[in-house]
Protein backbone atom coordinates (compact mmCIF):
# COMPACT_ATOMS: atom_id res chain seq x y z
CA UNK A 1 0.00 0.00 0.00
CA UNK A 2 1.36 3.42 -0.97
CA UNK A 3 1.63 5.82 1.95
CA UNK A 4 1.14 9.50 0.98
CA UNK A 5 2.19 10.66 4.48
CA UNK A 6 5.77 11.73 3.45
CA UNK A 7 4.41 14.21 0.88
CA UNK A 8 4.34 17.87 2.00
CA UNK A 9 1.43 20.34 1.97
CA UNK A 10 3.09 22.23 -0.90
CA UNK A 11 2.52 22.65 -4.68
CA UNK A 12 4.36 20.35 -7.04
CA UNK A 13 4.18 17.21 -9.17
CA UNK A 14 3.62 13.63 -8.11
CA UNK A 15 4.71 10.55 -10.08
CA UNK A 16 3.10 7.11 -9.74
CA UNK A 17 5.43 4.22 -10.61
CA UNK A 18 4.71 0.55 -11.32
CA UNK A 19 6.49 -2.61 -10.13
CA UNK A 20 9.29 -2.12 -12.67
CA UNK A 21 9.87 1.45 -11.41
CA UNK A 22 8.47 2.99 -14.60
CA UNK A 23 6.51 6.23 -14.32
CA UNK A 24 2.89 5.43 -15.22
CA UNK A 25 1.21 8.73 -14.30
CA UNK A 26 2.28 12.34 -13.71
CA UNK A 27 0.00 14.83 -11.99
CA UNK A 28 0.29 18.29 -10.47
CA UNK A 29 -1.23 19.57 -7.26
CA UNK A 30 -1.65 22.70 -5.20
CA UNK A 31 -1.27 20.51 -2.12
CA UNK A 32 0.70 17.34 -2.84
CA UNK A 33 -0.30 15.46 0.34
CA UNK A 34 -4.04 16.13 -0.01
CA UNK A 35 -4.04 15.28 -3.72
CA UNK A 36 -2.11 12.04 -3.33
CA UNK A 37 -4.18 10.94 -0.33
CA UNK A 38 -7.41 11.47 -2.31
CA UNK A 39 -6.53 8.53 -4.60
CA UNK A 40 -6.73 6.10 -1.69
CA UNK A 41 -9.62 7.57 0.33
CA UNK A 42 -12.44 7.45 -2.21
CA UNK A 43 -14.57 4.35 -2.54
CA UNK A 44 -15.87 5.11 -6.02
CA UNK A 45 -13.50 6.13 -8.84
CA UNK A 46 -13.60 6.02 -12.63
CA UNK A 47 -12.10 2.89 -14.30
CA UNK A 48 -8.97 4.73 -15.43
CA UNK A 49 -8.16 5.92 -11.89
CA UNK A 50 -8.95 2.48 -10.44
CA UNK A 51 -6.56 0.84 -12.91
CA UNK A 52 -3.88 3.42 -12.06
CA UNK A 53 -4.17 2.83 -8.30
CA UNK A 54 -4.07 -0.96 -8.82
CA UNK A 55 -0.93 -0.78 -10.96
CA UNK A 56 0.91 1.77 -8.80
CA UNK A 57 3.62 0.47 -6.47
CA UNK A 58 5.47 3.66 -5.58
CA UNK A 59 4.89 7.40 -5.39
CA UNK A 60 7.52 10.08 -5.98
CA UNK A 61 7.16 13.86 -5.89
CA UNK A 62 8.83 17.14 -6.83
CA UNK A 63 8.04 20.37 -4.96
CA UNK A 64 7.67 23.66 -6.88
CA UNK A 65 7.32 27.29 -5.78
CA UNK A 66 3.88 27.76 -7.33
CA UNK A 67 1.05 25.91 -9.04
CA UNK A 68 1.95 27.52 -12.37
CA UNK A 69 5.47 26.10 -12.06
CA UNK A 70 3.90 22.74 -11.25
CA UNK A 71 1.92 22.92 -14.49
CA UNK A 72 5.10 23.65 -16.47
CA UNK A 73 6.96 20.82 -14.75
CA UNK A 74 4.04 18.41 -15.22
CA UNK A 75 4.08 18.95 -18.97
CA UNK A 76 7.88 18.45 -19.14
CA UNK A 77 7.65 15.22 -17.13
CA UNK A 78 4.82 13.87 -19.31
CA UNK A 79 6.88 14.53 -22.44
CA UNK A 80 9.90 12.83 -20.88
CA UNK A 81 8.23 9.71 -19.48
CA UNK A 82 5.17 9.28 -21.78
CA UNK A 83 3.21 7.76 -18.86
CA UNK A 84 0.66 5.08 -19.62
CA UNK A 85 -2.25 6.74 -17.79
CA UNK A 86 -1.77 10.32 -19.03
CA UNK A 87 -3.59 11.58 -22.13
CA UNK A 88 -1.36 11.31 -25.21
CA UNK A 89 -1.80 13.78 -28.07
CA UNK A 90 1.58 13.16 -29.69
CA UNK A 91 0.08 11.45 -32.75
CA UNK A 92 -1.52 14.62 -34.08
CA UNK A 93 -0.34 15.19 -37.66
CA UNK A 94 0.33 18.90 -37.07
CA UNK A 95 3.54 18.13 -35.13
CA UNK A 96 5.41 16.57 -38.06
CA UNK A 97 8.28 18.51 -39.68
CA UNK A 98 9.77 18.33 -43.18
CA UNK A 99 13.13 16.54 -43.17
CA UNK A 100 15.90 16.75 -45.77
CA UNK A 101 18.32 13.91 -45.03
CA UNK A 102 22.11 14.11 -45.10
CA UNK A 103 23.05 11.85 -48.02
CA UNK A 104 24.74 12.09 -51.42
CA UNK A 105 21.25 12.43 -52.87
CA UNK A 106 19.18 13.83 -49.95
CA UNK A 107 15.73 12.41 -49.38
CA UNK A 108 12.70 14.55 -48.44
CA UNK A 109 9.99 13.21 -46.12
CA UNK A 110 7.74 14.07 -43.17
CA UNK A 111 9.17 13.22 -39.75
CA UNK A 112 7.54 13.33 -36.32
CA UNK A 113 10.86 13.26 -34.48
CA UNK A 114 13.74 15.60 -35.14
CA UNK A 115 16.46 12.99 -34.70
CA UNK A 116 19.31 11.97 -36.98
CA UNK A 117 21.31 13.98 -39.49
CA UNK A 118 20.07 16.43 -42.07
CA UNK A 119 17.90 19.52 -41.81
CA UNK A 120 14.43 19.87 -40.31
CA UNK A 121 11.94 22.56 -41.29
CA UNK A 122 8.98 23.52 -39.13
CA UNK A 123 6.76 24.01 -37.31
CA UNK A 124 4.19 25.31 -39.82
CA UNK A 125 1.09 27.43 -39.23
CA UNK A 126 -1.04 24.35 -39.91
CA UNK A 127 -0.80 20.76 -41.07
CA UNK A 128 -2.49 21.87 -44.31
CA UNK A 129 0.25 24.40 -45.01
CA UNK A 130 2.96 21.86 -44.21
CA UNK A 131 1.47 19.24 -46.54
CA UNK A 132 1.10 21.83 -49.32
CA UNK A 133 4.74 22.93 -49.01
CA UNK A 134 5.94 19.33 -48.90
CA UNK A 135 3.95 18.34 -51.99
CA UNK A 136 5.02 21.35 -54.10
CA UNK A 137 8.71 21.15 -53.12
CA UNK A 138 8.87 17.39 -53.69
CA UNK A 139 7.25 17.55 -57.13
CA UNK A 140 8.78 20.81 -58.34
CA UNK A 141 12.38 19.86 -57.63
CA UNK A 142 12.07 16.12 -58.23
CA UNK A 143 13.53 15.09 -54.89
CA UNK A 144 13.57 11.43 -53.93
CA UNK A 145 11.33 10.08 -51.16
CA UNK A 146 12.49 6.43 -51.12
CA UNK A 147 14.19 5.16 -47.95
CA UNK A 148 16.95 3.51 -49.98
CA UNK A 149 18.04 4.15 -53.54
CA UNK A 150 16.54 1.34 -55.64
CA UNK A 151 18.39 -0.39 -58.44
CA UNK A 152 15.82 0.62 -61.03
CA UNK A 153 13.50 3.53 -61.61
CA UNK A 154 10.32 3.64 -59.56
CA UNK A 155 6.81 4.75 -60.51
CA UNK A 156 7.46 8.32 -59.31
CA UNK A 157 10.25 8.72 -61.86
CA UNK A 158 8.03 7.50 -64.71
CA UNK A 159 5.34 9.96 -63.59
CA UNK A 160 7.84 12.80 -63.75
CA UNK A 161 7.81 13.38 -59.99
CA UNK A 162 11.41 12.32 -59.31
CA UNK A 163 14.67 13.23 -61.05
CA UNK A 164 15.90 9.62 -61.02
CA UNK A 165 19.20 9.71 -59.09
CA UNK A 166 18.93 5.95 -58.62
CA UNK A 167 19.55 5.32 -62.33
CA UNK A 168 22.02 8.13 -62.95
CA UNK A 169 19.59 10.50 -64.68
CA UNK A 170 20.97 13.44 -62.69
CA UNK A 171 24.45 14.25 -61.41
CA UNK A 172 25.17 14.88 -57.72
CA UNK A 173 25.96 18.53 -58.55
CA UNK A 174 22.65 19.15 -60.38
CA UNK A 175 20.72 17.32 -57.67
CA UNK A 176 22.50 19.46 -55.09
CA UNK A 177 21.25 22.60 -56.86
CA UNK A 178 17.70 21.30 -56.62
CA UNK A 179 18.16 20.58 -52.92
CA UNK A 180 19.48 24.13 -52.39
CA UNK A 181 16.37 25.56 -54.09
CA UNK A 182 14.15 23.33 -51.98
CA UNK A 183 15.90 24.59 -48.85
CA UNK A 184 15.29 28.20 -49.90
CA UNK A 185 11.56 27.51 -50.15
CA UNK A 186 11.47 25.61 -46.85
CA UNK A 187 13.23 28.52 -45.14
CA UNK A 188 10.56 30.90 -46.43
CA UNK A 189 12.69 32.58 -49.12
CA UNK A 190 10.29 31.67 -51.93
CA UNK A 191 10.17 35.23 -53.32
CA UNK A 192 13.96 35.49 -53.56
CA UNK A 193 14.15 32.13 -55.32
CA UNK A 194 11.45 33.10 -57.83
CA UNK A 195 13.36 36.29 -58.75
CA UNK A 196 16.57 34.31 -59.19
CA UNK A 197 14.87 31.66 -61.33
CA UNK A 198 13.26 34.32 -63.55
CA UNK A 199 16.68 35.83 -64.27
CA UNK A 200 18.10 32.39 -65.04
CA UNK A 201 15.13 31.60 -67.31
CA UNK A 202 15.67 34.79 -69.30
CA UNK A 203 19.39 34.00 -69.70
CA UNK A 204 18.60 30.49 -70.92
CA UNK A 205 16.05 31.83 -73.40
CA UNK A 206 18.63 34.31 -74.71
CA UNK A 207 21.04 31.41 -75.20
CA UNK A 208 18.24 29.52 -77.03
CA UNK A 209 18.15 26.73 -74.41
CA UNK A 210 14.40 26.71 -74.64
CA UNK A 211 13.80 23.26 -73.12
CA UNK A 212 15.60 24.12 -69.89
CA UNK A 213 13.97 27.58 -69.87
CA UNK A 214 10.52 25.93 -70.05
CA UNK A 215 11.43 23.66 -67.12
CA UNK A 216 12.30 26.74 -65.07
CA UNK A 217 9.06 28.42 -66.17
CA UNK A 218 7.09 25.49 -64.77
CA UNK A 219 9.06 25.64 -61.52
CA UNK A 220 8.35 29.37 -61.22
CA UNK A 221 4.62 28.88 -61.77
CA UNK A 222 4.47 26.17 -59.11
CA UNK A 223 6.38 28.32 -56.63
CA UNK A 224 4.25 31.41 -57.33
CA UNK A 225 1.14 29.36 -56.62
CA UNK A 226 2.72 28.12 -53.41
CA UNK A 227 3.70 31.65 -52.41
CA UNK A 228 0.13 32.87 -52.83
CA UNK A 229 -1.19 30.03 -50.68
CA UNK A 230 1.47 30.59 -48.01
CA UNK A 231 0.66 34.29 -47.83
CA UNK A 232 -3.00 33.48 -47.21
CA UNK A 233 -2.11 30.98 -44.47
CA UNK A 234 0.25 33.39 -42.71
CA UNK A 235 -2.33 36.18 -42.60
CA UNK A 236 -4.70 33.96 -40.64
CA UNK A 237 -4.47 34.42 -36.89
CA UNK A 238 -7.07 32.53 -34.90
CA UNK A 239 -8.04 34.91 -32.13
CA UNK A 240 -10.58 32.61 -30.47
CA UNK A 241 -10.69 28.93 -29.60
CA UNK A 242 -14.08 27.47 -28.73
CA UNK A 243 -13.98 24.25 -26.74
CA UNK A 244 -16.88 21.90 -26.18
CA UNK A 245 -17.05 18.31 -25.02
CA UNK A 246 -19.40 15.60 -23.88
CA UNK A 247 -18.76 12.67 -21.56
CA UNK A 248 -20.37 9.42 -22.61
CA UNK A 249 -19.77 6.64 -20.10
CA UNK A 250 -16.02 6.67 -19.45
CA UNK A 251 -15.06 8.43 -22.68
CA UNK A 252 -14.58 12.12 -23.39
CA UNK A 253 -15.46 13.42 -26.87
CA UNK A 254 -13.96 16.88 -27.35
CA UNK A 255 -13.97 19.39 -30.19
CA UNK A 256 -11.82 22.49 -30.48
CA UNK A 257 -13.14 25.10 -32.92
CA UNK A 258 -10.74 27.66 -34.39
CA UNK A 259 -12.51 31.00 -34.91
CA UNK A 260 -11.02 33.96 -36.78
CA UNK A 261 -12.85 37.26 -36.49
CA UNK A 262 -16.12 35.48 -35.79
CA UNK A 263 -15.78 32.99 -38.67
CA UNK A 264 -15.25 29.29 -38.03
CA UNK A 265 -12.03 28.35 -39.83
CA UNK A 266 -11.49 24.76 -38.71
CA UNK A 267 -11.89 22.21 -35.96
CA UNK A 268 -9.95 19.44 -34.25
CA UNK A 269 -11.43 16.34 -32.64
CA UNK A 270 -10.14 14.30 -29.72
CA UNK A 271 -11.34 11.15 -27.97
CA UNK A 272 -9.75 9.97 -24.73
CA UNK A 273 -10.66 8.15 -21.48
CA UNK A 274 -12.37 10.18 -18.78
CA UNK A 275 -10.20 10.80 -15.76
CA UNK A 276 -10.03 13.31 -12.98
CA UNK A 277 -9.12 16.83 -14.16
CA UNK A 278 -9.18 15.62 -17.77
CA UNK A 279 -9.98 19.10 -19.12
CA UNK A 280 -7.02 20.70 -17.39
CA UNK A 281 -4.75 17.89 -18.52
CA UNK A 282 -5.93 18.29 -22.09
CA UNK A 283 -5.43 22.07 -22.11
CA UNK A 284 -1.91 21.81 -20.69
CA UNK A 285 -0.79 19.25 -23.24
CA UNK A 286 -2.54 20.79 -26.24
CA UNK A 287 -1.39 24.37 -25.69
CA UNK A 288 2.13 23.27 -24.89
CA UNK A 289 2.29 22.20 -28.55
CA UNK A 290 0.05 24.93 -30.04
CA UNK A 291 0.04 28.66 -29.40
CA UNK A 292 -2.81 29.60 -27.03
CA UNK A 293 -5.48 31.91 -28.50
CA UNK A 294 -6.15 35.46 -27.45
CA UNK A 295 -9.45 34.20 -26.04
CA UNK A 296 -10.60 30.75 -24.97
CA UNK A 297 -14.37 30.22 -24.92
CA UNK A 298 -15.82 27.28 -23.01
CA UNK A 299 -18.64 26.28 -20.69
CA UNK A 300 -16.82 26.31 -17.36
CA UNK A 301 -14.39 28.49 -15.44
CA UNK A 302 -10.72 27.52 -15.30
CA UNK A 303 -8.46 27.56 -12.28
CA UNK A 304 -6.45 30.78 -12.04
CA UNK A 305 -3.13 28.94 -12.13
CA UNK A 306 -4.10 27.30 -15.43
CA UNK A 307 -5.01 30.69 -16.92
CA UNK A 308 -1.63 32.03 -15.77
CA UNK A 309 0.04 29.01 -17.36
CA UNK A 310 -1.64 29.73 -20.72
CA UNK A 311 -0.61 33.40 -20.46
CA UNK A 312 3.00 32.39 -19.86
CA UNK A 313 2.92 30.20 -22.97
CA UNK A 314 1.28 32.96 -25.01
CA UNK A 315 3.55 35.72 -23.74
CA UNK A 316 0.58 37.88 -22.88
CA UNK A 317 -2.83 37.70 -21.26
CA UNK A 318 -5.26 34.99 -22.42
CA UNK A 319 -8.94 35.78 -21.82
CA UNK A 320 -11.08 32.86 -20.65
CA UNK A 321 -14.77 33.47 -21.30
CA UNK A 322 -17.83 31.54 -20.14
CA UNK A 323 -20.55 33.33 -22.16
CA UNK A 324 -24.18 33.39 -21.06
CA UNK A 325 -25.62 35.13 -24.14
CA UNK A 326 -24.65 36.90 -27.36
CA UNK A 327 -22.50 35.84 -30.32
CA UNK A 328 -19.97 33.93 -28.23
CA UNK A 329 -22.74 31.92 -26.60
CA UNK A 330 -24.04 31.08 -30.07
CA UNK A 331 -20.56 29.91 -31.12
CA UNK A 332 -20.34 27.70 -28.04
CA UNK A 333 -23.81 26.27 -28.66
CA UNK A 334 -22.84 25.57 -32.26
CA UNK A 335 -19.72 23.76 -31.11
CA UNK A 336 -21.78 21.71 -28.66
CA UNK A 337 -24.28 20.79 -31.32
CA UNK A 338 -21.49 19.62 -33.62
CA UNK A 339 -19.99 17.50 -30.86
CA UNK A 340 -23.29 15.72 -30.34
CA UNK A 341 -23.93 15.20 -34.03
CA UNK A 342 -20.39 14.04 -34.78
CA UNK A 343 -19.72 11.73 -31.87
CA UNK A 344 -23.10 10.57 -30.63
CA UNK A 345 -24.11 9.63 -34.18
CA UNK A 346 -21.13 7.27 -34.31
CA UNK A 347 -21.98 5.96 -30.86
CA UNK A 348 -25.54 5.16 -31.94
CA UNK A 349 -24.22 3.05 -34.83
CA UNK A 350 -22.11 0.99 -32.44
CA UNK A 351 -25.00 0.47 -30.02
CA UNK A 352 -27.36 -0.49 -32.87
CA UNK A 353 -24.89 -3.14 -34.06
CA UNK A 354 -24.44 -4.45 -30.52
CA UNK A 355 -28.20 -4.87 -30.16
CA UNK A 356 -28.66 -6.43 -33.61
CA UNK A 357 -25.95 -9.03 -32.91
CA UNK A 358 -26.87 -9.51 -29.22
CA UNK A 359 -23.30 -8.80 -28.17
CA UNK A 360 -22.39 -8.67 -24.49
CA UNK A 361 -20.58 -5.35 -24.90
CA UNK A 362 -20.43 -2.57 -27.50
CA UNK A 363 -18.10 -3.40 -30.43
CA UNK A 364 -15.95 -0.28 -30.03
CA UNK A 365 -13.05 -1.81 -31.97
CA UNK A 366 -14.02 -3.64 -35.17
CA UNK A 367 -11.67 -5.15 -37.76
CA UNK A 368 -12.99 -5.82 -41.26
CA UNK A 369 -11.38 -8.07 -43.91
CA UNK A 370 -11.73 -8.17 -47.69
CA UNK A 371 -9.93 -9.82 -50.64
CA UNK A 372 -9.34 -8.33 -54.09
CA UNK A 373 -7.86 -9.81 -57.28
CA UNK A 374 -7.92 -9.46 -61.06
CA UNK A 375 -9.06 -12.77 -62.55
CA UNK A 376 -7.06 -14.63 -59.93
CA UNK A 377 -3.87 -12.55 -60.24
CA UNK A 378 -2.45 -9.85 -57.95
CA UNK A 379 -4.53 -11.26 -55.09
CA UNK A 380 -4.39 -9.03 -52.02
CA UNK A 381 -6.16 -8.72 -48.71
CA UNK A 382 -7.10 -5.70 -46.65
CA UNK A 383 -8.02 -5.06 -43.05
CA UNK A 384 -9.56 -1.80 -41.91
CA UNK A 385 -10.20 -0.85 -38.31
CA UNK A 386 -13.08 1.15 -36.87
CA UNK A 387 -12.99 2.68 -33.39
CA UNK A 388 -16.09 4.12 -31.81
CA UNK A 389 -17.90 3.90 -35.14
CA UNK A 390 -15.21 5.79 -37.11
CA UNK A 391 -12.34 4.62 -39.35
CA UNK A 392 -8.98 4.53 -37.56
CA UNK A 393 -6.50 4.60 -40.42
CA UNK A 394 -3.52 4.02 -38.13
CA UNK A 395 -4.93 0.52 -37.68
CA UNK A 396 -5.27 -0.31 -41.39
CA UNK A 397 -3.25 -3.27 -42.72
CA UNK A 398 -2.76 -4.78 -46.19
CA UNK A 399 -1.64 -8.27 -47.20
CA UNK A 400 -0.12 -9.78 -50.32
CA UNK A 401 -1.60 -13.28 -50.53
CA UNK A 402 1.15 -15.91 -50.28
CA UNK A 403 -0.61 -19.28 -50.57
CA UNK A 404 -1.34 -20.89 -53.92
CA UNK A 405 -2.79 -19.02 -56.87
CA UNK A 406 -5.98 -18.61 -58.82
CA UNK A 407 -9.32 -17.65 -57.33
CA UNK A 408 -9.88 -19.03 -53.82
CA UNK A 409 -11.51 -16.38 -51.67
CA UNK A 410 -12.04 -18.84 -48.81
CA UNK A 411 -8.33 -19.68 -48.54
CA UNK A 412 -7.35 -16.02 -48.97
CA UNK A 413 -9.65 -14.83 -46.18
CA UNK A 414 -8.38 -17.63 -43.96
CA UNK A 415 -4.78 -16.66 -44.66
CA UNK A 416 -5.09 -12.99 -43.80
CA UNK A 417 -7.14 -13.69 -40.65
CA UNK A 418 -4.49 -16.18 -39.54
CA UNK A 419 -1.62 -13.78 -40.26
CA UNK A 420 -3.32 -10.90 -38.46
CA UNK A 421 -4.25 -12.67 -35.24
CA UNK A 422 -1.29 -15.03 -34.94
CA UNK A 423 0.89 -11.92 -34.90
CA UNK A 424 -1.39 -10.07 -32.47
CA UNK A 425 -1.36 -13.10 -30.18
CA UNK A 426 2.40 -13.51 -30.39
CA UNK A 427 3.02 -9.81 -29.68
CA UNK A 428 0.19 -9.60 -27.10
CA UNK A 429 -1.43 -6.90 -29.20
CA UNK A 430 -4.92 -5.48 -28.87
CA UNK A 431 -7.77 -7.73 -30.03
CA UNK A 432 -10.97 -6.31 -31.56
CA UNK A 433 -14.46 -6.60 -30.10
CA UNK A 434 -15.83 -7.84 -33.43
CA UNK A 435 -14.49 -9.26 -36.72
CA UNK A 436 -16.30 -8.74 -40.03
CA UNK A 437 -15.42 -10.56 -43.27
CA UNK A 438 -16.71 -9.74 -46.72
CA UNK A 439 -18.60 -12.71 -48.14
CA UNK A 440 -21.09 -15.38 -47.22
CA UNK A 441 -21.09 -18.53 -45.12
CA UNK A 442 -17.96 -19.91 -46.83
CA UNK A 443 -15.77 -16.93 -45.97
CA UNK A 444 -17.21 -16.86 -42.44
CA UNK A 445 -16.37 -20.54 -41.95
CA UNK A 446 -12.82 -20.15 -43.32
CA UNK A 447 -12.07 -17.23 -41.01
CA UNK A 448 -13.62 -18.90 -37.95
CA UNK A 449 -11.54 -22.05 -38.50
CA UNK A 450 -8.33 -20.04 -38.29
CA UNK A 451 -9.50 -18.35 -35.09
CA UNK A 452 -10.28 -21.75 -33.59
CA UNK A 453 -6.83 -23.07 -34.47
CA UNK A 454 -5.32 -20.03 -32.76
CA UNK A 455 -7.64 -20.57 -29.77
CA UNK A 456 -8.95 -17.03 -30.06
CA UNK A 457 -12.57 -16.31 -29.16
CA UNK A 458 -13.86 -13.14 -30.82
CA UNK A 459 -17.39 -12.57 -32.22
CA UNK A 460 -17.28 -12.82 -36.02
CA UNK A 461 -19.82 -12.11 -38.78
CA UNK A 462 -19.84 -11.94 -42.58
CA UNK A 463 -21.82 -9.82 -45.01
CA UNK A 464 -22.79 -11.07 -48.47
CA UNK A 465 -22.89 -8.22 -50.95
CA UNK A 466 -25.78 -9.14 -53.28
CA UNK A 467 -28.55 -8.90 -50.67
CA UNK A 468 -26.41 -7.38 -47.89
CA UNK A 469 -27.18 -10.44 -45.74
CA UNK A 470 -25.37 -10.80 -42.42
CA UNK A 471 -24.31 -14.29 -41.31
CA UNK A 472 -23.19 -15.51 -37.89
CA UNK A 473 -21.81 -18.86 -36.77
CA UNK A 474 -24.38 -21.50 -35.83
CA UNK A 475 -27.13 -20.24 -38.16
CA UNK A 476 -27.86 -21.61 -41.63
CA UNK A 477 -29.80 -18.54 -42.66
CA UNK A 478 -28.80 -14.88 -42.40
CA UNK A 479 -29.90 -12.73 -39.48
CA UNK A 480 -33.30 -11.04 -39.89
CA UNK A 481 -31.82 -7.56 -40.27
CA UNK A 482 -33.15 -5.29 -43.00
CA UNK A 483 -30.52 -3.87 -45.35
CA UNK A 484 -31.66 -0.32 -44.50
CA UNK A 485 -31.45 -0.93 -40.75
CA UNK A 486 -28.90 1.26 -38.90
CA UNK A 487 -26.84 -1.79 -37.90
CA UNK A 488 -26.75 -3.17 -41.45
CA UNK A 489 -25.84 0.21 -42.92
CA UNK A 490 -22.94 0.44 -40.49
CA UNK A 491 -21.66 -3.01 -41.52
CA UNK A 492 -22.02 -2.04 -45.18
CA UNK A 493 -20.07 1.17 -44.56
CA UNK A 494 -17.21 -0.79 -42.99
CA UNK A 495 -17.25 -3.47 -45.71
CA UNK A 496 -17.14 -0.80 -48.43
CA UNK A 497 -14.14 0.84 -46.78
CA UNK A 498 -12.29 -2.50 -46.62
CA UNK A 499 -13.15 -3.10 -50.28
CA UNK A 500 -11.85 0.34 -51.28
CA UNK A 501 -8.60 -0.23 -49.40
CA UNK A 502 -8.10 -3.67 -50.98
CA UNK A 503 -8.72 -2.38 -54.53
CA UNK A 504 -6.26 0.46 -53.93
CA UNK A 505 -3.52 -2.04 -53.02
CA UNK A 506 -4.42 -4.31 -55.95
CA UNK A 507 -4.08 -1.40 -58.40
CA UNK A 508 -0.77 -0.39 -56.85
CA UNK A 509 0.68 -3.86 -57.45
CA UNK A 510 -0.59 -3.87 -61.02
CA UNK A 511 1.02 -0.47 -61.73
CA UNK A 512 4.31 -1.68 -60.27
CA UNK A 513 4.18 -4.77 -62.48
CA UNK A 514 3.57 -2.67 -65.59
CA UNK A 515 6.45 -0.26 -64.90
CA UNK A 516 8.96 -2.90 -63.77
Amino acid sequence: MIDPEPLPHLPGCYLFKDASDEVIYVGKAKDLKKRAASYFQRRETDPKTSALVSAARDLDFIVTDSEVEALLLENALIKKHQPKYNIRLKDSSRYASIHLTEEAFPRIHLSRRQTGGGRFFGPFVSARERDLVFSVVRKTFGLRTCRRLPKRACLRYHMGACSGPCIGKISPADYGERVARAEAVLKGRTGELIDSLKEEMMDLAAEREFERAMELRDEIRALEGLQDRQNVERKKRFDEDVLSYIVEGETVYLMLFKVYRGTLEGKEEFVFPRGESFLEEFLVQYYSENEPPEELILDEKLDGSLVDFLARLKGKRVRVTVPKQGEKRKLLDLAGKNVEIRFLGDRKKVVALQEALSLARPPNVIEVFDVSHLSGSFTVGSMVQFRGGRPDKKGYRRFKIRAGGGIDDFASIGEIVKRRYSRQKEEEGEMPDLIVVDGGKGQLWAASQELQRLRISIPIISIAKREEEIYVLGRLRPLPIRRDDKASLFVQEMRDEAHRFAIKYNRLLRRKAITS
